[in-house]
């Protein structure tokens, strides 16, 4: 059972690393979207349960999912191209933020320090949030640098890496890489990083890290919760805000504004 928000109530941290889709953008319905279309270009019908299962999951690795639970392994490839596609389409002609994400950046930013870490491209992170008025807000963004591949199991406790200099792989979720980033471009231990998650996926890449996390959002079906620290309904709730309010200014502690441009695949 995920524990209520006093879980965090004797903690401030001093960074706040954010997912983007389904936690500061309403995107998720899209990638569902883009997922229905994909499969019916190929006149192949979505597996069961999919939408769950591939919630959070890098859009390389879902295109290869959709592929395999359609007993079709020879298109990964085009589905995977097809979905991207798909989903560009859609969160241009419409793009929405969660409930509570916009004022919840804007009452933390010039704050304490804000990065995104996100398992897209860098190039749907920063339209959507380009085009939500809040890119400005965060000092980074991290994503994945090359595509995932095929990847061992999950090391079964947090494992804080140094990834992410320049020309070092950044693997994507639930692999601990873009917030143990996040953490260290924002200039903090993770230990001292607030994640904010909507995913299981997003969850167990910020627990993996060493990230305290904020889960936000319907809690998902049958999933295992244990490894946030948290979990509410949306960002606007008042006992989130008025948590935020009291949390120290830090933005200036160990941190610079990455004039190179964030750190991008």
């Amino acid at each position: 059972m995920t524990p209520p928000l006093h879980a965090l109530s004797n903690w401030s941290p001093e960074a706040v690393v954010f997912d983007c889709d389904g936690t500061l953008m309403d995107t998720e319905r899209h990638w569902q979207e883009a997922r229905g279309r994909a499969f019916r270009e190929f006149g192949l019908l979505p597996p069961p349960g999919f939408a769950e299962r591939a919630k959070g999951v890098h859009y390389v690795d879902c295109g290869r999912l959709m592929a395999e639970e359609a007993n079709k392994p020879e298109l990964a490839a085009n589905l995977t191209s097809a979905l991207l596609g798909h989903f560009l389409s859609l969160v241009a002609e419409e793009p929405l933020t969660m409930p509570g994400a916009s004022e919840f950046v804007r009452l933390l930013s010039g704050r304490l320090p804000l990065a995104v870490a996100s398992n897209c491209p860098l190039e749907v992170v920063e339209e959507s949030l380009d085009r939500a008025g809040l890119r400005r807000h965060f000092r980074h963004i991290v994503v994945p640098t090359a595509p995932p591949g095929e990847q061992a199991a999950p090391e079964p406790e947090p494992v804080p890496v140094a990834g992410g200099e320049r020309g070092e792989a950044v693997r994507p979720k639930p692999w601990p890489d873009v917030y143990a980033t996040a953490a260290r471009l924002c200039g903090v231990l993770p230990a001292a990083a607030l994640a904010v998650e909507d995913s299981l996926t997003g969850v167990e890449s910020a627990w993996r890290a060493g990230l305290r996390v904020l889960g936000v959002g319907p809690l998902p079906d049958g999933g295992n919760t244990e490894h946030a620290d948290a979990w509410v309904t949306a960002l606007n709730c008042e006992e989130v805000m008025g948590r935020a309010r009291g949390w120290p200014h830090t933005s200036s502690l160990g941190e610079e504004r990455d004039h190179d441009g964030p750190l991008s695949g």
